[in-house]
């Protein structure tokens, strides 16, 4: 029997008051499919605390509880605060369990995260993420998109610069 993927769900902003962002809320639903459909994998949460309290992890795992997810399953990770922090805690954790990392995002993150895990020598697969009126809209996975542009060679040099470090 294979070894389950380690579910990794990757954070996004908490609005004031506490309440997720629509990100997130897109986020932990696609992380919920993921935990159904892989019902012995592990979670880990990624996301600490930003501009507005508590961390985004905690909020993840509040819902997903509340939604009948086993928190024997939840691993927190509430130190990352960007994807570049989230993507070095998967690996590691993923190194540890022998596991390979199944990333949760948005579609226009997975490919930036996918090249950082491979980087660090972590096999990965996105989890499918909806298109149409369920995903984010058009203009937003522009904006982001243009964002990840910048982000993938700034954060892949990076990670390559310090995998021999990380991947210990």
């Amino acid at each position: 029997m294979s070894t389950p993927p380690l579910i990794t769900i990757f954070g996004a902003a908490v609005r004031p008051g506490g309440e997720p962002s629509a990100a997130l809320l897109r986020r932990i639903g696609y992380g919920w499919r993921a935990a159904q459909a892989h019902p012995q994998a592990p979670l880990l949460l990624s996301g600490g605390v930003g501009r507005h309290g508590p961390s985004e992890a905690s909020i993840m795992a509040e819902h997903l509880a509340r939604n009948g997810l086993s928190p024997e399953r939840l691993t927190l990770d509430e130190e990352s605060l960007d994807t570049l922090q989230s993507v070095v805690a998967a690996s590691r954790l993923a190194r540890q369990l022998g596991a390979p990392v199944l990333a949760v995002s948005d579609g226009y993150h997975l490919p930036r995260i996918r090249l950082m895990l491979a980087a660090l020598g972590v096999p990965s697969a996105g989890a499918p993420t909806p298109r149409g009126r369920f995903g984010p809209s058009l203009g937003h996975q522009v904006g982001m998109g243009l964002r990840e542009c910048a982000a993938i060679p700034y954060d892949l040099a990076i990670v390559l610069a310090r995998r021999n470090t990380w991947a210990s």
